[in-house]
């Protein structure tokens, strides 16, 4: 039992569970090379980061934004910082309100905090150059974060951002795709919240949003930095008009992938492997 209510209702609700949401064993991976690090943000929240580090002598980083209900501990996660680090050093980390940081989710709103505090520590850290990469609510964050939008006061800047599986316009219920209305009850119903908080381990705001943030699509014109979009063409939560919205309001390249999913789960290492080459063309 917790602030949402009781836990009578959590086997009906798991019905509505994101098929790409639902991977969260343990990942078997060494860390033998990794270091972990605690992020603070500015409004206060402890988030929990690894490292993987990247070549010898580059001074590029990659900061890594996870998508809804995925953190450093999530194989899916792993596996793109992992390699991601063949070009970059990789900082992921597990966003507020997911895995062991503190707080709770705002769903691209307030995460653009999170990014700001990631960015911060890898130049502290002795970056030379900073990329953002970002999946589904990660990219949210990641292009709102860049855009500078809604007074959040922030302190970083990247030198670019990667955009991959996110959305352009909020989802609502009336717009949204089957499997994103399925999303919505997660996180809009207490039944769901308790799913997200007892399966998912993730912390959903139970406030929502008291006034909608900036969405991606209204801002992304502003990001200033290089910026590339990435979407599939096999996407069950944002269809192709999102990606679209983003680039011709930015003027971004758009990578549309053949048979591609939704965001890390659905990623092949190929892919993985045309974004790492990407973002170091664009830190040269």
């Amino acid at each position: 039992m917790d602030e949402d209510g009781g836990v009578q209702d959590i086997p009906a609700a798991a019905r509505w569970l994101p098929v790409t949401t639902a991977q969260h064993t343990t990942a078997q991976h060494t860390t033998a090379q990794l270091t972990t690090a605690q992020l603070t943000t500015a409004d206060g929240e402890r988030l929990h980061a690894q490292v993987w580090p990247g070549p010898v002598g580059s001074g590029d980083w990659v900061v890594l934004a996870h998508g809804f209900s995925g953190s450093t501990a999530v194989p899916a996660v792993r596996r793109v910082a992992a390699r991601l680090a063949a070009y970059a050093t990789v900082l992921a980390y597990d966003a507020r309100g997911h895995g062991r940081s503190t707080g709770w989710t705002t769903l691209g709103d307030r995460e653009v905090l999170d990014v700001d505090a990631a960015v911060g520590h890898a130049r502290a850290a002795g970056a030379r150059r900073v990329a953002t990469v970002g999946f589904s609510m990660g990219a949210a964050a990641v292009v709102r974060h860049a855009a500078r939008v809604d007074g959040y006061g922030l302190a970083e800047r990247p030198d670019a951002v990667v955009a991959v599986s996110g959305t352009g316009p909020w989802s609502t219920r009336a717009t949204a795709s089957r499997a994103m209305r399925r999303l919505h009850l997660l996180v809009e119903t207490r039944p769901g919240r308790l799913v997200t908080r007892a399966v998912l381990r993730t912390r959903v705001d139970p406030r929502g949003w008291a006034v909608p943030p900036v969405p991606p699509a209204e801002c992304v014109a502003h990001v200033g930095v290089p910026l590339l979009l990435v979407h599939g063409d096999c996407d069950g939560y944002l269809g192709l008009e999102h990606p679209r919205a983003l680039a011709q309001r930015s003027g971004a390249p758009l990578w549309v992938e053949e048979g591609f999913g939704h965001a890390e789960v659905a990623i092949q290492p190929q892919l993985v492997d045309r974004i790492g080459r990407h973002v170091a063309g664009l830190l040269a």
